[in-house]
């Protein structure tokens, strides 16, 4: 506020008046005036037009390298804003296209958004669904089985399932906890525990989050494959909907092998999951697999900028902007992911009498399955009922 002040102060004294309009751009030999000074103090967004384009013209004299000095061509201002907004004929003799990127002036701006908003809203979100569930569990409590246990216990999930279950569920606690600690180690490690410390766990943290994403994606896949004919909607999944699985009511809706809740989990990793791991690929063989570029060039095709009042995207990024947009879209999808894993936690093992089970043995109790997934349960009672006891006559 001092700063502002200060500025219109300055402004009133130089011109006799606080500045309206921006001043014309011919008055300060075409950079910047003292409106887009006060613009940038207020927040505001200021066409850097002026700037960028204002990189001198390669015809009207020689190269840089062959003017020694003399006027005319393009002058040092002149060559470093094109070296700053990527206009510069740059030629390098090895490193491939990264080399050749000498400034990058989006550096600033994926940094300032690491540091602050995905920090802040990220963080937030994390602790706003750990304390809504904390509330939850308090008001509602466990949800107990309504009937005894019968003792008999019907098939859940065979092995090779609970293993993809369990690989996925694995490498994505050790990706998220590694991921936090590459975002919040600076803040939460190294004040109290050290640098070293610190530097030792992002070492560590780097090298589990790069080799354990292939687990989590072979782990993704094999869910897909195995349940996805088991996860398309049907209409049973309204009347799930209705009565929010049996909290709203007293009576617990029918469902089959996944009930609504639970398609909106398999649905949610499979989305996300491939989401985060597409851009965890990018972020690995960023020359390889460059995303963000044409992914813009096909939303602008599309006019989806214009119908949300945006400028069109750009399509045509270095190297190094494709990592900045591969590493936010990655982080910001895994923290939506995370929270939503933290309730699918939740319900698993203390917010559901019973349901560990399923994915612990693999067994469960035919008094929760009828509870939870009754029609699933009929079918499979129905089809050991089809099919030839394996048991031999005795003689």
């Amino acid at each position: 506020m001092l700063r502002m002040a200060l500025a219109i102060v300055l402004s009133f004294l130089l011109t006799g008046a606080p500045q309206a309009e921006a001043q014309d751009r011919s008055a300060t030999g075409g950079a910047q005036t003292l409106e887009d000074i006060l613009a940038r103090q207020r927040g505001e967004k200021v066409d850097d037009a002026f700037r960028r384009n204002d990189t001198g013209d390669p015809d009207s004299a020689a190269a840089m390298a062959a003017q020694l000095g003399t006027l005319g061509g393009a002058s040092d201002p002149e060559l470093w804003r094109a070296l700053r907004y990527g206009s510069a004929d740059i030629s390098v003799s090895s490193g491939g296209a990264g080399a050749a990127v000498l400034v990058q002036d989006g550096g600033m701006v994926w940094l300032d958004f690491r540091e602050g908003p995905l920090r802040k809203y990220g963080g937030g979100l994390l602790l706003v669904t750990f304390a809504a569930l904390v509330l939850f569990f308090i008001l509602r409590g466990r949800i107990k089985l309504d009937d005894p246990a019968t003792g008999r216990t019907v098939t859940r999930f065979k092995a090779i399932e609970r293993f993809a279950h369990w690989l996925l569920a694995g490498s994505f606690i050790v990706l998220g906890l590694t991921g936090l600690l590459v975002l919040f180690g600076r803040f939460f490690v190294a004040p109290y525990l050290g640098k070293d410390l610190n530097a030792t766990l992002l070492l560590a943290s780097k090298w589990l989050h790069n080799n354990v994403a292939w687990g989590f994606i072979l782990a993704l896949i094999m869910v897909f494959v195995m349940w996805v004919a088991h996860n398309i909607p049907n209409r049973t999944d309204l009347m799930w909907l209705r009565q929010f699985g049996g909290i709203i009511g007293n009576s617990h809706p029918p469902a089959k092998k996944f009930n609504a809740g639970q398609k909106v989990i398999f649905w949610s990793v499979i989305l996300l999951g491939g989401s985060i791991a597409l851009s965890g690929l990018s972020l690995l063989f960023p020359f390889e697999m460059p995303l963000f570029a044409k992914t813009f060039a096909a939303l602008n095709s599309l006019g989806l900028p214009g119908l949300v009042g945006l400028e069109p995207l750009p399509e045509v990024l270095t190297p190094h902007q494709e990592m900045q947009f591969a590493q936010a879209w990655h982080a910001i999808v895994a923290f939506v992911l995370m929270a939503i894993i933290i309730a699918h936690i939740y319900i698993g093992s203390v917010g559901m009498e019973g349901a560990f089970d399923a994915m612990g043995s693999g067994e469960v109790d035919e008094a929760w399955a009828r509870q939870h997934h009754s029609i699933w349960l009929e079918e499979e009672l129905g089809r050991q009922k089809a099919e030839p006891s394996e048991a031999t006559p005795s003689e």
